[in-house]
């Protein structure tokens, strides 16, 4: 069987791991601190805060930003549910706008329209590691007085082009960029999250958070020699990262420029033995964008069924998972609020022709060879009207 993906870990976050339980601090300390430091230190932020989920950290962010119940955040459908639930999670209504449907990114285009007096914060998806339109959005956010918070769950070590200079997603460009550690991203710690921002202010709120609220972080109370009784002034959250995970990613940050190139390299394959087989159409990487490429999505023709090419793949031990869902189509969203701020026409046809194909660090070249020969095989099959993946109608 060849996965959609797999994590790149090994004796390295072993031993990091059992170093940390010998040592009898387990939960959030100095692997903690350590790891924000190396963290903030590659991206190019001033701070960085670890907590328990990207989706813990987006929570946060639009804490920070000043969303509450009531307000709106522009934001996108065409992303994995956590981004519109960390909206509602503030008692806020998420708007949602379509696509751009080369890169699956939030349109720059229909974001000012979406606005309305009781919009906070426009929240923006890397989708699956590719760069927003940034530069537009931090303008259509500073003309209307709104924070822009980053959601780059997928996007570490990807790349965006600014006043021609090549520069890291997570800086940030917007008022804070949150990213993911689960083990479908490009590294991990086995879960986890990471807030990044140049705000010291907000980079205090979110320590003040993720611990309860507490006064005074467990690290300043165990290491003080005087008696210390901590207070709780605001209500917080329990958003900790653990030590035995922090240690984990520290030894993953060390791996992140060969798995990036390797990923690279891997994407660039694709593309060129990808292109010219009728039905299919690889992603499109704007020349200001360098993606990391999280997952490697690919476009049927309208008139392929999605779910029977992706069975018939299946059938012939090749995992594949279907493209970036759509929030507003989920049961969940027929219950919660959330208001259109544009045809979302776009979004809906990603999530019903777009196929994300296995790609990992440690893919070997027969294995996507073994990947793309079995796609052409399935789309030629069902072109001709015959196999699992017939066309529609």
């Amino acid at each position: 069987m060849i996965p959609i993906a797999r994590p790149l870990v090994g004796d390295a976050e072993a031993e990091a791991a059992a170093r940390v339980v010998r040592s009898g601090w387990l939960t959030q300390g100095p692997e903690v601190a350590a790891f924000e430091a190396e963290f903030a230190a590659l991206v190019g932020a001033a701070h960085a805060c670890a907590v328990s989920s990207c989706t813990t950290a987006l929570h946060l962010a639009l804490r920070a930003a000043g969303v509450g119940p009531g307000d709106e955040v522009v934001t996108v459908s065409h992303s994995f549910i956590a981004t519109a639930s960390s909206v509602r999670y503030c008692g806020a209504v998420p708007v949602f706008v379509d696509i751009d449907p080369a890169t699956y990114n939030i349109d720059p285009a229909l974001v000012e329209a979406a606005i309305t007096p009781k919009t906070k914060a426009i929240l923006c998806v890397h989708q699956i590691g590719m760069p927003c339109d940034l530069p537009a959005l931090v303008a259509v956010a500073r003309k209307h007085g709104l924070r822009l918070v980053e959601d780059a769950a997928c996007a570490i070590g990807s790349e965006i082009r600014i006043d021609g200079r090549w520069e890291p997603i997570g800086r940030p460009h917007g008022d804070i960029a949150c990213f993911s550690f689960h083990p479908r991203k490009v590294i991990t710690t086995g879960d986890g999250g990471m807030l990044t921002t140049n705000d010291a202010e907000y980079d205090r709120l979110f320590r003040l958070w993720r611990q309860h609220g507490m006064s005074v972080p467990d690290t300043v109370r165990h290491g003080s020699r005087s008696v210390i009784f901590e207070s709780y002034p605001v209500l917080g959250y329990n958003y900790r990262m653990t030590d035995v995970q922090a240690a984990v990613g520290r030894e993953q940050l060390k791996r992140l420029p060969d798995i990036i190139a390797r990923r690279r390299a891997l994407a660039h394959r694709y593309r060129e033995r990808l292109t010219g087989i009728p039905g299919v159409s690889p992603p499109v990487e704007p020349e200001w964008a360098r993606s990391n490429w999280q997952s490697y999505a690919v476009r049927l023709d309208d008139g392929l069924e999605q779910r029977g090419v992706m069975q018939a793949l299946l059938d012939r031990d090749i995992a594949t998972r279907r493209g970036i869902m759509c929030a507003h189509l989920e049961p969940a969203y027929g219950q919660e609020p959330w208001r259109a701020g544009s045809s979302l026409a776009e979004s809906e046809r990603a999530q019903g022709t777009v196929v994300l194909l296995p790609l990992y660090a440690q893919m070997s070249e027969e294995e996507q060879d073994q990947v793309i020969d079995a796609l052409a095989a399935v789309v030629a099959d069902a072109r001709t009207g015959g196999g699992a993946g017939a066309r529609k109608g």
